[in-house]
């Protein structure tokens, strides 16, 4: 894969405390932790869902790859903030800023901070099959044309 550029929307980024460059957490991690890239602190009120910037745009253009956007894991346990959308996916072509559907699934109102972290970013990999229509599949699976709740408990 070759390098997947990053344009600084807002000149807060990578010169303000509270807006460092997008990095990894530690060597051992996926994601790349995006910031709310907001003036001031926001309330977000229980159950209500806010769009909010990043200050970057990322564009991966290599077709074989996406963007994913995932919730942090801290925030959905503790405080119930998760992605309105639940996964954000981003297409290679996509050169717009990075915007996070931010949920407060809790019953209490969560303030979110300029600049805090609140979900992460990474790249993977998109296999491109070719879909070939069949009347009948050339095997049948264990599972056959079993549902929900097929495989276990419901």
């Amino acid at each position: 894969m070759q390098a997947v550029q990053v344009k600084i929307i807002n000149s807060k980024i990578g010169t303000h405390p509270d807006f460092p460059m997008p990095t990894r957490a530690t060597d051992g991690s996926a994601g790349i932790d995006l910031r709310a890239c907001i003036d001031k602190p926001l309330t977000i009120k229980a159950g209500e869902t806010h769009l909010i910037g990043t200050g970057l745009a990322v564009y991966i253009s290599d077709p074989d790859y996406a963007g994913m956007i995932l919730p942090r894991s801290g925030l959905g346990h503790k405080h119930g903030i998760v992605l309105g959308n639940l996964v954000g996916l981003i297409d290679a072509d996509y050169q717009g800023e990075l915007m996070v559907s931010v949920w407060n699934r809790s019953g209490k109102d969560f303030v979110l901070n300029s600049g805090e972290r609140m979900a992460q970013y990474i790249v993977v990999p998109i296999a491109r099959p070719e879909f070939e229509v069949v009347t009948e599949f050339s095997d049948e699976s264990a599972r056959g044309a079993g549902g929900f709740g097929h495989s276990g408990r419901q």
